[in-house]
């Protein structure tokens, strides 16, 4: 895959979320306020979705130096607007489950409070009491650098240099991994994590032969696959395309898999690198400023000693924008050009 500057740039992250006002106190301390910074929530206030309390789409860009802006692709908040990780809230419906909601802020330049957001880690429903158990200040980057990772789903089998296909919950750090871009590359790290399966932890299924694939693959939904067209059936004007899996989301070859829960893996590298998945050319975690939270302290320290901070690359000059893959017959199209 060829290199250039512009693939250092971090690829903007969506989060769904609802505005403050639409997660409003129905009892309690706050009675009639909306969803707020920590400083400002009480715990055991009950709060409901408001009738009009709809998802909307928050994307945000990291720089260098971890902070977060609005991006411009962003359909909320202001573009290049200031964000904090405020918390993570957590709320107990009837059912008697958990469900945690990241609460983001944004600022303005004398660092006043413009908006305020919630992105639910699990589906809120209307007409339900949420009773809020908790607030944690010490975890929101985690959970966001938890979306932020790829993550292959245990029993994905992963092709070895040596051409055997192991299962990404067998692989072990110095197992080597074939790699389209630098061949043989030995594994520096494999992360899990378990989540219920439910929202944006929900794994995206790419059913056996969607695209090409032996078997069904199921990843993370912000995961990236690589595609290499022989034809440009899509109109994207190169042959190397980077593909998001819930972009191609068509509820029938390819679906996100709600219910129980998910065992994600996560494979890194020493540089951000294109692996082999049930046949499917697949990247791996990328280290950089969102996504060093889920590491352990030693790899980080590993990590800065070997200066491999330094080379994680998105590579995102080659992602495919969501307004061309929306159409049913996407995943039909990228399979016929990979293979005509």
């Amino acid at each position: 895959m060829t290199q250039s500057p512009q693939e250092n740039a971090l690829p903007s992250q969506r989060l769904p979320v609802y505005r403050a006002d639409m997660l409003v106190v129905t009892d309690g301390a706050n009675l009639g306020d909306g969803l707020s910074f920590s400083e400002e929530l009480v715990p055991d206030d009950i709060y409901s979705l408001t009738v009009d309390g709809e998802e909307q789409s928050l994307s945000l860009r990291t720089a260098a130096d971890g902070t977060h802006f609005v991006a411009d692709d962003s359909r909320l908040g202001t573009p290049n607007g200031r964000v904090f990780l405020d918390c993570v809230a957590t709320f107990m419906p009837p059912s008697g489950d958990t469900i945690e909601v990241l609460v983001l802020v944004e600022v303005d330049d004398e660092v006043g409070v413009v908006d305020i957001f919630g992105a639910p880690l699990a589906p809120l429903s209307p007409k339900t009491n949420y009773v809020l158990v908790g607030f944690d200040r010490d975890n929101a980057a985690v959970r966001l650098a938890q979306l932020a990772c790829v993550s292959f789903t245990a029993g994905t089998r992963i092709t070895l240099a040596t051409g055997e296909q192991r299962l990404i919950e067998e692989v072990r750090v110095g197992d080597r991994v074939l790699t389209r871009d630098d061949g043989p590359q030995p594994v520096r790290w494999v992360g899990h994590s378990v989540h219920r399966a439910t929202g944006e932890f929900a794994p995206i299924v790419i059913t056996a032969g969607t695209l090409n694939n032996t078997n069904d693959l199921r990843v993370s939904p912000d995961h990236r696959l690589f595609i290499y067209q022989r034809e440009d059936h899509l109109g994207v004007g190169r042959s190397e395309l980077l593909i998001k899996a819930r972009h191609l989301v068509n509820d029938t070859t390819v679906y996100a898999q709600e219910g129980g829960f998910v065992d994600y893996y996560q494979i890194m590298f020493d540089d951000h690198q294109i692996i082999f998945a049930e046949g499917i050319s697949a990247e791996t975690m990328q280290i950089d400023t969102r996504t060093q939270s889920v590491l352990p302290e030693e790899v980080k320290d590993q990590l800065r000693a070997a200066g491999s901070e330094r080379k994680g690359t998105s590579q995102s000059q080659f992602e495919v924008h969501e307004s061309l893959l929306k159409r049913p017959d996407a995943a039909a199209l990228l399979k016929r050009a990979s293979t005509k």
